[in-house]
């Protein structure tokens, strides 16, 4: 039994925003820290998996849909988003091992919480989009395969940080590390023995300094403008995700 988990969600390759979390005394004195996908598709691919790899066994690894997408890209697949295919062509070759071998879920027993199911997106689904307002019947449908005894479940993807019951199964997102859709900041969720959403507050002016200085990525200091500064609020979110649960 786990007595704290450091839930970190959607880094995106931002090694800033993702120092800042690690730095966080709850973060470094958590028994696990468990990863939720989209880990390096972004401007710092590699600096940001070196740096996790680091963490050893502590880390628990989940694959997201950008995870998947850099492994498929090496492959000859043609990535949708441009810092996905750039990020694409500097792993290493241990880089694509880990990641093509990642688990779609991981499930641990967390002090308070019980068995906790850590998953991406949804439980079946790298993908799918399920919002905090999403209706009921949409998420009875998506969680249909969680097993009884699992209360409490873990999601990521839209990097929007929420939590919210459904028929008293509690779901928490712990919103986005490296691209939050909200207030600037890296969002994280600490757990046990009950659900903590967290922000970290880091110097974003440095951060997009030196995301521009130190990555090769073409756009990177556009890209550090838009999502380090968090320039997409939540609203801006809900909005364009909202189709995509359908609702």
């Amino acid at each position: 039994m786990l007595n704290t988990v450091a839930v970190l969600s959607d880094i995106h390759g931002s090694l800033p925003a993702l120092e800042a979390v690690l730095a966080e005394p709850d973060v470094a004195a958590a028994e696990a820290i468990v990863l939720t996908g989209d880990i390096a598709a972004g401007p710092q691919p590699v600096e940001v998996l070196d740096r996790l790899a680091g963490l050893g066994d502590r880390a628990h690894w989940v694959n997201g849909n950008a995870d998947r997408e850099l492994v498929a890209a090496r492959a000859g697949r043609e990535p949708p988003y441009p810092e996905s295919r750039w990020a694409a062509t500097q792993l290493r070759d241990d880089h694509l091992a880990r990641l093509a071998a990642l688990p779609p879920s991981v499930t641990l027993p967390v002090h308070g919480l019980g068995p906790v199911l850590f998953c991406h997106a949804t439980p079946r689904d790298d993908e799918e989009v399920v919002l905090v307002d999403t209706r009921l019947e949409r998420w009875t449908e998506v969680l249909a395969g969680v097993a009884d005894e699992v209360r409490t479940v873990v999601c990521g993807h839209t990097h929007m940080a929420f939590v919210r019951l459904v028929d008293r199964r509690l779901i928490v997102n712990p919103g986005s590390v490296g691209m939050p859709y909200g207030p600037a900041a890296a969002h994280w969720a600490l757990l046990g023995p009950g659900v903590q959403l967290r922000r970290t507050e880091f110097d974003l002016d440095a951060a997009c300094a030196r995301i521009a200085a130190e990555s090769g990525f073409p756009g990177a200091a556009d890209w550090a403008d838009e999502y380090v500064r968090a320039r997409n609020s939540d609203r801006d979110a809900l909005i364009a995700f909202g189709p995509r649960d359908g609702r």
